[in-house]
């Protein structure tokens, strides 16, 4: 069964339409003055944890806990986050062609579940590695080997990697002996050996796929 990862945020699931929703709810529903909202959005651009809302209460003076705050964000995230039909459509065509499928993601551990299982992602996949599992980060070869093994493959077996960030999914591909399919869109790094396939958007990357086991 070849393996097939995919990155989360920006490549299967749209974390930055779903993040604007969430926060405007919760700003919302807290009544944030326009500073914290300010904040609160700069400091969750590119991910979110639990520290965060710490970090947001003790500097605004709110009295909701903070775990609180986290736990309403999740619930929010996972309510508005979005994986297009046609995306899932795929997915099930690549297990039906016996893909392994994992899911390998920098974030907490538990919203990033929250979106796969929001999403109907989590029913389309054999595994998910989140770095909050380990506190490391893509392109850290372990949090690779860990998806595989949720997977219940290897790594040596050989396999795809497909995703947007250059550095943590392309980079971390090809250090993990993976082929890759770039999402385009980020800056490409000068230092960074070129993925093998470029694409403008997930389902073509999906559809290489599919041609390789035809």
């Amino acid at each position: 069964m070849p393996l097939a990862l995919f990155d989360l945020d920006g490549t299967l699931a749209d974390r930055q339409t779903a993040l604007s929703d969430a926060l405007t709810c919760l700003c919302r529903s807290h009544a944030l003055s326009p500073e914290a909202e300010q904040w609160l959005r700069a400091a969750l651009t590119d991910r979110a944890t639990a520290g965060d809302f710490a970090r947001l209460r003790e500097s605004f003076g709110l009295e909701v806990s903070s775990a609180d705050l986290w736990q309403e964000y999740v619930d929010l995230m996972a309510a508005a986050v979005t994986c297009r039909p046609e995306v899932l459509e795929g997915l099930a065509r690549l297990r039906a062609a016996a893909w392994t499928i994992g899911v390998i993601t920098n974030g907490a551990g538990d919203i990033q579940r929250a979106k796969l299982a929001g999403t109907g992602l989590a029913d389309l996949i054999h595994g998910v590695a989140a770095s909050g599992d380990l506190e490391i980060r893509k392109p850290d070869l372990r949090l690779f080997k860990l998806v595989a093994r949720r997977c219940g493959v290897s790594l040596a077996d050989g396999g795809w990697m497909v995703g947007d960030n250059p550095t943590g999914d392309i980079g971390g591909g090809h250090q993990a002996g993976l082929h890759t399919i770039w999402l385009r869109g980020r800056p490409w790094p000068d230092e960074l050996p070129a993925p093998h396939h470029v694409v403008d958007d997930i389902t073509d990357a999906i559809t290489i796929l599919l041609n390789e086991t035809e």
